[in-house]
């Protein structure tokens, strides 16, 4: 598998957009029995060859959001009360969640290391979601972080190849 260029990423995710989102339909209707330990294998073989830092896509352009769980346990490390936290860092978008005010996200390094990352919001520990239980019930999600993770994209790519519908 190759590792697709960050620049070229959002291209080749447009062009498979209507092919995945066709797999996706039909993966909804009548998921195999096997799916979880098929995306299990996917998953942990992509991020043996994957280095997240090389990359940081996911920081770079987009941001997770909030739980109240995650905002008590980033304001508790940097001794913050939670609406401190959240008046300093956090807005709330449309669907009424909490994000981050704006990305890059704030804390990201230069080298691409994140600043919290002990205590790093529950989005960010489990993205790209692609090792998730019952995956196809978030195959809209998916449809979006093939264009943003090269990770995601090639597990998607190889997931087609090996769960044909």
């Amino acid at each position: 598998m190759t590792n697709p260029q960050i620049n070229i990423l959002q291209k080749l995710a447009k062009d498979k957009h209507n092919e995945n989102k066709k797999y996706f339909d039909k993966l909804k209707k009548k998921a195999p029995k096997n799916i979880d330990y098929v995306m299990q294998e996917l998953h942990e073989a992509e991020f043996k060859r994957t280095d997240c830092l090389e990359c940081a896509n996911c920081c770079k352009t987009t941001g997770p959001l909030f739980t109240s769980v995650d905002i008590e346990r980033i304001a508790k490390h940097f001794r913050l009360k939670p609406q401190q936290f959240i008046d300093q860092y956090l807005k709330i978008d449309e669907d009424n969640d909490y994000v981050l005010q704006s990305v890059p996200c704030t804390f990201l390094d230069n080298e691409n290391y994140c600043m919290i990352y002990d205590v790093r919001p529950k989005a960010c520990r489990e993205f790209p979601h692609t090792d998730r239980k019952k995956f196809q019930q978030i195959s809209n999600l998916t449809l979006k972080n093939v264009a943003i993770c090269p990770a995601a994209y090639n597990i998607v790519e190889e997931m087609k190849k090996k769960m044909p519908l």
